[in-house]
């Protein structure tokens, strides 16, 4: 297997470019450095150690430089969301032009936990409280993305990177808290480790517990879909009111629409009152997988 580690030359990837003949053994390894062109002379400083420790290890090294606030700006997406869109689309085309069957990323259990608490806290349904997955295929032309270090913590990565003499580079970024992400780590997650200090481990198992629920929530609406859907991608209402989770399936098909949170509530009192649907608002809309969907009367 051949393996594409991104790697930002920060502790957690370099603990798991250190550490890859461990975690995949027999694969063969390359390693992908992004230089975001953000932070001046630190970020070529960590292009040239990424490229130092590869060319020490005999690894192959693609690096490329990104004119990222150019690309946020005309885009008009957050800096964030540019270096993510930049890096995937690049980490596709290395695994196209070079055969790599796999990229590996090195999110680890904390991540997962603060990913949790940000999809908590903007909103979300079961599956954004799953966390991430260790797997994840096909994705920008990316076969398969591998998440080995997601039941390890910082705080046991640090340690292992000490004990064994390891060298990374610090992202002087991740200390200031204005990006959300860091604020959580910075500000609110030294709260939980002193309400609970397993609170990282307690979120990943309950994360786990939850991807299990959300499967079955995910069988029962595939199952349920297809007795409500008519021909023309219309939902019938009075045989969406069959089901006793209704309300839930009915979320399911308008996920992704026009419809907010409001407008959806009002749907669901109407739909409960038993009265008809004609002259509302309610359709056609962009629903799940894409389908257009509107709410027929009851």
């Amino acid at each position: 297997m051949r393996i594409l580690l991104a790697v930002s030359g920060g502790i957690d990837s370099m603990y798991m470019a250190n550490k890859a003949p461990e975690i995949f053994p027999g694969a063969c390894f390359a390693v992908a450095h992004c230089n975001f062109g953000l932070r001046g002379e630190e970020s070529d400083g960590d292009d040239e150690f990424v490229r130092d420790w590869c060319s020490r290890k005999g690894v192959e090294c693609h690096v490329r430089r990104f004119g990222t606030q150019e690309y946020s700006v005309t885009r008009g997406i957050s800096i964030e969301m540019a270096a993510r869109e930049l890096r995937y689309v690049w980490f596709g085309e290395l695994c196209a032009e070079h055969g790599y069957d796999a990229l590996a990323v090195a999110h680890n259990a904390d991540d997962n936990a603060e990913t949790l608490m940000l999809n908590l806290l903007r909103g979300t349904g079961t599956r954004g409280m799953r966390g991430m997955a260790a797997e994840s295929t096909k994705y920008r032309n990316i076969p398969l993305i591998l998440r080995p270090l997601l039941n390890v913590s910082r705080e046991s990565i640090r340690e292992w990177m000490v004990a064994n003499g390891m060298s990374w580079r610090e992202d002087r970024s991740n200390a200031e808290s204005e990006v959300k992400r860091n604020k959580l780590r910075n500000q609110v997650f030294p709260v939980f480790k002193e309400i609970n200090p397993s609170f990282v481990r307690t979120l990943g198992e309950d994360m786990k517990r939850v991807a299990q629920v959300d499967d079955i929530a995910e069988d029962y609406f595939r199952t349920a879909r297809e007795a409500i859907l008519l021909p023309d991608g219309s939902i019938s209402a009075k045989k969406l009111l069959g089901f006793k989770h209704w309300e839930y399936l009915l979320w399911r098909l308008l996920e992704g629409s026009h419809i907010g949170a409001e407008e959806f509530s009002s749907l669901v009192d109407c739909l409960r009152a038993g009265r008809q649907l004609g002259g509302k608002t309610f359709g056609p809309v962009t629903g799940h997988a894409g389908w257009k969907l509107k709410v027929r009367g009851v």
